[in-house]
């Protein structure tokens, strides 16, 4: 892992790192306490599609789990997105969804096998990413969690799945498909999950099926009236409350 840059903002120390890998250079942003040492809990965050690792939204949501819970929070570019490279199939695919969009179509297939194809490939490199932070000192071998709505849902449920070091994750606006619905059936970690009833990309009914499928004796269901874009600012502090109940 090599870190490009460092920043300090109002008591969280930012940096910019970037970590080789199979599939090219993996670049991603680590935040932790200033002046942190020894381990802590880490929260790994899925950014949503047509997004990056420094969305206003991950950032905000980053800074309030560093300031107010001592958390260290890790975010990189999903494959495809920000200035990564696509492949040719994953560029047909993102056209072709996102002019179904445009044209208020049903896009729920095309969604979910975007998020089929790029989920390959970022497991993998979360896992990686992983590994590499808890080596270093002010993050360390602490308890892990994982936040992502949206396209951080279509990679998390997976991921989530397929790693043991995550203790817990908050997921939701996104449904249940083919392709994931024998990963939602391995999760056993308590989850928090989040459905915009309004929801105009993900049908209500797939949500919910997909909050069946999770093997968790501890779920939850948040369900909030309004459209796939308009998720209520209090969820960030039941998030907070969420992981601080489960990773402290």
């Amino acid at each position: 892992m090599r870190f490009t840059s460092q920043a300090s903002s109002d008591g969280v120390t930012e940096q910019l790192f970037t970590l080789p890998f199979a599939s090219g250079e993996i670049p991603g942003v680590l935040w932790t306490p200033d002046g942190a040492t020894g381990p802590r809990p880490l929260i790994l965050m899925g950014h949503g599609g047509g997004q990056h690792k420094k969305a206003p939204g991950v950032v905000h949501r980053a800074h309030r789990f560093v300031a107010e819970a001592g958390f260290a929070v890790a975010a990189i570019d999903a494959p495809a997105h920000n200035d990564r490279p696509k492949t040719a199939e994953q560029d047909r695919l993102i056209t072709e969804m996102r002019a179904g969009m445009q044209a208020r179509q049903d896009v729920s297939a095309l969604l979910a096998e975007v998020h089929a194809l790029i989920a390959a490939q970022s497991v993998p490199e979360w896992q990686a990413v992983l590994d590499a932070l808890t080596e270093l000192d002010h993050v360390g071998a602490g308890p892990v969690g994982y936040w992502g709505m949206s396209l951080g849902c279509g990679l998390g449920v997976p991921l989530v799945a397929a790693e043991p070091r995550i203790r817990a994750a908050v997921l939701g606006l996104n449904g249940e498909h083919q392709t994931s619905t024998e990963a939602a059936a391995q999760i056993t970690v308590p989850v928090e999950f989040l459905v915009q009833w309004d929801d105009e990309r993900v049908p209500r009914a797939a949500a919910l099926a997909l909050f069946d499928l999770f093997a968790s004796p501890e779920k939850t269901l948040h369900a909030n009236p309004g459209g796939h874009g308009e998720v209520p600012a209090f969820e960030t502090d039941s998030s907070l409350r969420f992981f601080t109940r489960h990773l402290s």
